[in-house]
């Protein structure tokens, strides 16, 4: 379906807040400010917790924000809920299909949801079997589907009504790598060949930095860096050293030998950036060793996403996912 106003982003929020009653009140979205050009594959990345699915939740009129402005696909969200619905797609964190029901089964339903009848939704319902590599198995219940095929089947779902947007609640959980890496390349392809606006939620570093032609780093409740992989990256300037320890530290022991330089730990592998990796290397080296720290090996590297997160979160996004976990 086409926007309203052809110039317009495919997503615009502005100052959105959201608060859950709770002892204590728990902040999910802190004034967030989004903005998703048409066309592009666009990430939320951020540790579980830090507001990216109440930011989904509110953008496909799933929840009201307490405060703020929210325009999906050139429609005001708030205003007009269900034509925005008419507009989108939505693929959730959990399967969205009926395991006792046929894929085909499945996708019909979807497809009479959005009031597809006849010659018209038998074409989309085949069309859709076959471009996500369904057609086998079309006939057969979806609770005897793999998990990739399962994911293959929602975003099937998500898509049959032809959307403008495409909404992506951490599409990939839960998947082997094959599966996961197969899913990268059609949601790269939607994109590309079908110019759909893709909006996906992700933990995974390596899935924003591959797959995401913008990314939007989130850390409670806030947006507090946004661009290409590229250009995040480049705002650090100097290397990071990755230290890998031959047991795990104490995590004061390796602050105190490595001072100043700014660590994160976790497990056996330290962090540390620099704006001399090899000036820099043979100190820390000595400073470990000195501080009885073996070390089992240590490299040089290009600032990573995880380093962007560390700079503006004030903590690396596996140690931002390490605290939800505990």
């Amino acid at each position: 379906m086409p926007f309203d106003h052809p110039s317009a982003p495919a997503i615009d929020a502005q100052g959105l807040t959201k608060r859950y009653k709770a002892k204590p009140p728990v902040v999910a979205l802190d004034g967030l400010d989004l903005t998703v050009a048409r066309g592009a594959v666009h990430a939320l990345l951020g540790p579980n917790g830090a507001g990216k699915s109440t930011t989904i939740r509110v953008l496909t009129t799933l929840t009201r924000p307490d405060a703020g402005t929210a325009t999906v696909a050139g429609v005001d969200a708030l205003a007009h809920p269900q034509e925005v619905r008419r507009r989108i797609g939505v693929v959730g964190q959990r399967k969205g299909f009926d395991v006792a029901a046929t894929g085909r089964e499945n996708l019909e339903l979807q497809g009479a949801i959005y009031d597809l009848r006849g010659a018209e939704l038998r074409r989309r319902v085949d069309a859709a079997l076959e471009r996500f590599g369904l057609t086998e198995a079309a006939n057969r219940p979806a609770r005897t589907y793999s998990g990739g095929m399962g994911r293959r089947l929602d975003l099937a779902m998500g898509l049959l009504h032809e959307p403008s947007v495409l909404f992506l609640d951490e599409p990939t959980t839960g998947l082997d790598p094959e599966a996961r890496a197969q899913l990268w390349v059609e949601i790269a392809r939607l994109a590309r060949e079908q110019g759909i606006t893709v909006l996906l939620t992700t933990h995974y570093l390596e899935e924003a930095d591959e797959l995401a032609t913008q990314i939007a780093i989130i850390d409670r409740g806030r947006v507090v860096a946004s661009g290409t992989s590229e250009e995040l990256k480049r705002e650090l300037h100097g290397d990071t050293l990755l230290v890998e320890l031959a047991r795990e530290p104490a995590v004061a022991a390796v602050i105190t030998a490595l001072a100043p330089l700014p660590v994160t730990v976790n497990g056996r592998v330290l962090r540390a950036r620099t704006p001399d990796g090899a000036a820099a290397l043979p100190r820390a080296l000595a400073a470990l060793e000195a501080n009885g720290l073996s070390v089992s090996s240590a490299t040089i590297a290009r600032p990573s996403l995880d380093d962007v997160y560390l700079q503006h979160a004030g903590r690396s996004l596996r140690e931002a996912n390490a605290e939800v976990a505990s």
